[in-house]
C-alpha cells in the first residue's frame, strides 16, 4: 500500500516506524530538513521536504498514485487542509487526519467529502484517555483490549502468588474455574514466549494474555493476579491536554489532584474543573510537595506531562514514596521498553494506544479491529469471515484445518449481531460460519499479512 504521512512528530515517526515494518510504500512529509533526514536514515521510506498542504509538495510525494494519506502533523488546521487537498486535487482514496478538538467528529458533515474530506479520525488525546480508564476500571491488569463492540476483551495481566490459577497448567482452568471459559493465548516469562499449552504451568511473574467473554473478566483477573481494591483516589502529574481531559472524566468517579508547574495553566485549570478536584502549583519531582499531598494514600499516579524524562522521574518517586500504583507517559519508544516492568508499572505510550486505529484501515481483507500489543511487536485482529466453502479459507473449516502461520492462534468467536451474539471459546472441531468474528492473536508483526489473507474472499479459492 502507498501511504503518505504528513507531519514527522511523535506521532508521525511511530506511525511510519509501524507501517514500514509492515512492507508497505512510506512517504514523510514534514518541514523541518533534520527530522526527514533522520527518517530516511533510520526507516526504510521516502522523504519530502515542504508544506504539505501545497498540492506541489503532494505532488512530489507521490499523491497521484497514493492510497491513502495518514495527516498527524501538530496543527488540527494543517491536517484538515491537507486531506481536503489530497481528495479534490489528487482523488486520494482514503485519508485519516489526527485532530485534537472534540468538536470535529468523525461522520460529520463538516468532515465529509463536501466538506475537509476526512474519512477517519485519530486523536491520540483521546486514546490514551480511554486507555487509562480501562487500566482504573481493571487495576489488576497491564493492557485491556476490546473486540466485537465491547463483548470480548483481551487482558494482559502479571501472575502473583496466591492467585487461584498460579502454580497450576493451563489445563487445569476449565477444571478449577468452569464459569470463567477463557482462552490464554500468549504466555511470557521474563520477556520470552513460552508456548501456551495445556501442559504449561502459570508461574508467579509470568505475563499472561487472556481472551473472555467481557462479563467475565472480573472473574479471571481473580484467578491469575487476586483483587486489588478499587481506584479511589488519583495524582495527575501535568495538567496539559491529556491530563485536563483524564482529570474531567474522572468527575464524580475519584478524588483527583493534578500538579502543573505553570501558574498560568494552574489558574485555567481551576476555571475548568470543579472545588472537589485539587489543583496543585509546583514540580512534580519535588520529594516535599508529593509527600505533603499524601503521594503515599493514593491508588494511582499518573505522570502525563510532556517531558518524557520528567515523567519517568516523578513516577519512580511517587513509587518509592508509597503510591500504590504509578504510570507514565512516554512518547520515546526506547525509554517506553525500557521501564515497562520496572519501577514503574505501566509505560504508556500515545503513539501505540493510537497505532491499532490507524492499523484497522490499512489492513487488507475484511479487518474490523486492530490492537497493538507489547509495544508494537505483537497484534490482536478482529475479521469477519465472509464467503462460503468454495471462495474463503474460514467458512465451512473446523479451527484445526485453518492455515495459520506459527504462532498465532484464534482466541474467541462471536457469532450473530445485537443481544444474539454469542462468545465462544473455539475448540479444534468448532465449525467456522459466515459472519462469524474471529479474534486472532498474532505473536509477531511479520506474520499480519498471512492472517490478513485469510479474511479476503477468493472468487476462484477452492481450498
Amino acid at each position: 500500500m502507498n501511504i503518505i504521512i504528513f507531519g514527522a512528530g511523535r506521532v508521525g515517526e511511530s506511525v511510519a516506524e509501524s507501517l514500514v515494518s509492515e512492507q508497505n510504500d512510506i512517504t514523510v512529509i514534514d518541514q523541518d530538513p533534520a527530522r526527514v533526514r533522520a527518517l530516511e536514515e533510520r526507516l526504510d521510506l521516502r522523504g519530502v521536504v515542504g508544506n504539505g498542504i501545497q498540492p506541489s509538495v503532494l505532488a512530489e510525494a507521490g499523491a497521484k498514485d497514493a492510497d491513502m494519506l495518514i495527516a498527524c502533523a501538530a496543527l488540527d488546521e494543517s491536517n484538515l487542509v491537507v486531506c481536503k487537498v489530497a481528495h479534490d486535487v489528487f482523488q486520494v482514496p482514503t485519508t485519516i487526519a489526527r485532530l485534537r478538538s472534540p468538536e470535529f467528529e468523525e461522520g460529520s458533515e463538516l468532515l465529509g467529502k463536501s466538506g475537509f474530506a476526512v474519512d477517519h479520525v485519530i486523536c491520540p488525546e483521546e486514546s490514551v484517555m480511554r486507555t487509562i480508564h480501562q487500566l482504573i476500571d481493571y487495576p489488576e491488569a497491564l493492557q485491556v483490549v476490546e473486540f466485537a463492540e465491547g463483548r470480548v476483551c483481551l487482558i494482559v495481566v502479571r501472575a502473583t502468588a496466591g492467585g487461584a490459577l498460579v502454580g497450576h497448567t493451563i489445563g487445569e482452568f476449565r477444571e478449577r474455574f468452569p464459569q470463567a471459559e477463557m482462552r490464554v493465548v500468549a504466555l511470557y516469562r521474563l520477556d520470552t514466549e513460552m508456548d501456551a499449552t495445556a501442559q504449561t504451568r502459570i508461574l508467579p511473574g509470568d505475563e499472561v494474555f487472556v481472551l473472555a467473554a467481557s462479563d467475565k473478566i472480573r472473574l479471571v483477573l481473580a484467578a491469575i493476579h487476586n483483587i486489588d481494591k478499587p481506584v479511589q483516589r488519583v495524582m495527575i502529574a501535568g495538567g496539559g491536554k491529556v491530563g485536563l481531559r483524564l482529570a474531567r472524566s474522572l468527575i464524580g468517579q475519584c478524588q483527583v489532584k493534578i500538579i502543573e508547574s505553570n501558574a498560568k495553566r494552574c489558574e485555567y485549570l481551576a476555571s475548568q474543573l470543579p472545588s472537589s478536584t485539587l489543583v496543585l502549583h509546583g514540580d512534580s519531582v519535588d520529594e516535599e510537595l508529593l509527600e505533603e499531598e499524601n503521594v503515599a494514600d493514593m491508588d494511582l499516579f499518573l505522570a502525563l506531562t510532556n517531558d518524557d524524562e520528567d515523567n519517568i522521574m516523578s513516577a519512580m518517586l511517587a513509587k518509592r514514596l508509597g503510591a500504590r500504583r504509578v504510570m507514565a507517559l512516554i512518547n520515546r519508544r526506547a525509554y517506553a521498553e525500557m521501564m515497562q516492568g520496572s519501577t514503574i508499572d505501566i509505560a504508556i505510550s500515545p503513539a501505540q494506544t493510537v497505532i491499532g486505529e490507524l492499523l484497522a484501515h490499512v489492513r487488507r481483507g475484511d479487518v474490523v479491529a486492530v490492537h497493538s500489543l507489547r509495544r508494537g511487536a505483537a497484534e490482536a485482529l478482529e475479521g469477519v469471515a465472509r464467503g462460503d466453502v468454495k471462495t474463503s479459507r474460514l467458512v465451512g473449516r473446523r479451527v484445526e484445518e485453518v492455515k495459520l502461520p506459527k504462532g498465532a492462534r484464534i482466541g474467541a468467536i462471536v457469532r450473530g449481531e445485537g443481544r444474539d451474539a454469542e462468545v465462544l471459546m473455539p475448540h479444534h472441531d468448532t465449525l467456522i460460519q459466515a459472519d462469524d468474528h474471529i479474534i486472532i492473536f498474532i505473536p509477531n508483526k511479520r506474520l499480519v499479512r498471512e492472517v490478513e489473507k485469510l479474511f479476503q474472499v477468493g472468487a476462484t479459492f477452492f481450498g
